[in-house]
């Protein structure tokens, strides 16, 4: 991969440089760059992790092959919602990763469901994402719902698709906001410069995205809130936020950090304030539609109790 150093870019980190431009993250940038593998040079040169990139320069990133992943059973404790032959609802902790990917290869829901599940689960998605219809970010906890086999992983990816799926979350965001409900009909696409981000877009190929939002308690500085997903993009619910000017409590990626409260709790928070609260949908056998409400986690409660002692 050859990559030329725009003049926008003069001055930035090598390291720095390639997390942004490409889909490695920064300590994988510095791995590759201390590696014997002379994995990246600059004009034809290796260069050390804080060599500062000029314009025009030329950088040349060779990617080692992948390291194919394994999942492996581990006796992870799941909180079941609800099970039966075809489904199986979760409340997902904060601080777990739904499946395996660079960097978290164990500790996954997956592997605790394959542990549960064995077998039974749908095969749709492949070895690595068993029975995953949907995800939630590894610092938003809340429910999901897992395919046991591939008919009901297609009723209800379908149903996902046609957003027929009744989806709640609660948040704390920051600031007060203005209304006491309304609608954010936003597109969103990748970042134009950090590829591991979404932002809000007009560019060809943005994804339409609607978020529904209803104020459920204020707070100087703060606003507990309840969002209803039209559409379920990644990160939506952060990104119109911060498109708000109302970014999530505790968000790392999107959030400012700079709030002396958001500050003092980051060890409890360690994470955005967000939880997947409620999920219905129609069940791919009966035909019945299901709801299942789940409580809001002990870290959420204690937010919410500071803020309201603050207050």
């Amino acid at each position: 991969m050859l990559l030329t150093v725009e003049s926008k870019d003069a001055g930035v980190r090598i390291d720095v440089f390639l997390a942004q431009n490409t889909e490695l993250t920064r300590s994988a940038a510095q791995k590759l760059l201390a590696s014997d593998e002379e994995a990246v040079s600059v004009n034809g040169l290796r260069v050390p992790k804080n060599y500062k990139v000029a314009a025009d320069d030329v950088v040349e990133l060779e990617l080692p092959p992948p390291i194919p992943l394994e999942v492996t059973a581990e006796n992870i404790p799941l909180e079941i919602v609800y099970e039966d032959a075809d489904v199986i609802l979760v409340n997902k902790p904060k601080g777990m990763v739904v499946h395996p990917a660079p960097g978290n290869y164990t500790g996954t829901l997956v592997s605790a469901l394959l542990y549960h599940c064995g077998d039974s689960l749908s095969g749709i998605n492949g070895v690595i994402r068993p029975g995953i219809v949907h995800r939630i970010d590894r610092d938003t906890s809340g429910v999901l719902v897992i395919a046991k086999n591939d008919a009901a992983h297609v009723s209800l990816a379908e149903q996902i698709k046609e957003h027929a799926v009744n989806r709640i979350y609660h948040a704390i965001v920051l600031g007060n906001l203005k209304n006491d409900e309304g609608t954010v009909n936003a597109p969103l696409a990748r970042h134009p410069v950090d590829r591991k981000k979404m932002a809000v877009s007009s560019a060809a190929g943005a994804r339409h995205a609607v978020t529904h939002y209803t104020v459920l308690e204020r707070f100087p500085g703060f606003t507990y809130c309840r969002f209803k997903l039209e559409t379920g993009r990644t990160h939506q619910i952060r990104v119109h936020m911060a498109h708000l000017g109302h970014p999530l409590l505790g968000d790392p990626v999107y959030g400012t950090q700079k709030n002396p409260f958001e500050q003092k709790n980051a060890a409890i928070l360690r994470g955005q304030c967000l939880h997947a609260k409620l999920l219905g949908f129609v069940h791919p056998t009966t035909g019945a539609y299901m709801e299942f409400d789940t409580p809001l986690p002990p870290y959420f409660e204690d937010m919410l109790e500071k803020l309201r002692s603050k207050s």
